[in-house]
């Protein structure tokens, strides 16, 4: 019988007291493979439910600006795939919240895929969500993931028709991530009028939770997506946050005190 993960337990704990889960997005590495494992624990205790950690690339073609930008500095500090697995189990030696990596093929392929996610689950990593890895290449990656207790999370944009929501959705585990509009990762003004009917359609071929992302960047967003969606997933704006405050011990409870704020508006709901 297959291990549930931390993110399973997560979103079945969220269900049963009728809550809506916040996930945040941070690039491991940025500023320092060290820091992060500070910003990580800052972020449990703001009352994040998931972590996405960001796994550094040289070439985001998926992210906006601000993440780019913590890529760029997350390789600068020496932040290798190896490294981020250590400040994984870093973590794990203080805390069980569920992690999941958000990534790039090629990182995972560089030194053979099977091999990154054996080690990835031997750190303490719950699942990958893969951004480039289409639904019609995907059966041996999802499988590799499977035979490790690995989630697949999954990715639904707004131009994935009924047909293709369905194939997605069939071999996603964990929860599904829609996205909220087309193109990149970054903060906007507003949610994009179609999210909740993307949301709405998801459903219509899955049980598992769905969570929307792209470009929630205010606690009003963050509380109109909980009101249609599973978990809202906040990144861009939580990166630009922790980068503004400053690499101190008050810098990261500054800018904690201010996810908090935005976990607030997605458990009001």
């Amino acid at each position: 019988m297959r291990k549930v993960t931390r993110i399973e337990r997560c979103f079945a704990d969220l269900k049963s007291r009728g809550r809506k889960g916040f996930i945040a997005y941070v690039t491991g590495g940025d500023p320092s493979p060290r820091e992060t494992e500070e910003i990580v624990l800052s972020l449990e205790d703001a009352g994040v439910d998931i972590v996405e950690l960001g796994v550094p690339f040289s070439d985001p073609l998926a992210d906006g600006p601000v993440n780019q930008a913590a890529a760029e500095r997350a390789l600068a500090a020496g932040t290798t795939f190896a490294r981020l697995l250590e400040t994984v189990a870093r973590i794990r030696a203080r805390s069980n919240i569920p992690i999941l990596f958000f990534s790039y093929l090629n990182p995972l392929l560089a030194h053979g895929f099977e091999r990154e996610v054996r080690r990835s689950a031997r750190a303490g990593v719950d699942g990958f969500l893969i951004l480039d890895l289409p639904v019609e290449e995907s059966a041996s990656y999802h499988r590799v993931m499977q035979r490790a207790g690995l989630n697949h999370i999954c990715l639904v944009a707004p131009t994935s028709t009924d047909e293709r929501i369905r194939r997605i959705v069939e071999t996603a585990t964990g929860f599904v991530y829609c996205v909220s509009r087309e193109g990149v990762t970054g903060m906007q003004r507003a949610v994009q009028e179609g999210a909740p009917m993307l949301v709405e359609r998801t459903r219509r071929y899955t049980d598992l939770p769905v969570a929307l992302g792209f470009g929630v960047s205010t606690p009003a967003q963050a509380r109109a997506v909980a009101g249609f969606a599973d978990a809202v997933v906040v990144g861009s704006a939580i990166v630009q946050r922790f980068h503004d405050a400053g690499r101190t011990a008050r810098g990261r409870r500054d800018a904690a005190r201010w996810v908090r704020g935005l976990v607030r508006a997605v458990k009001e709901v």
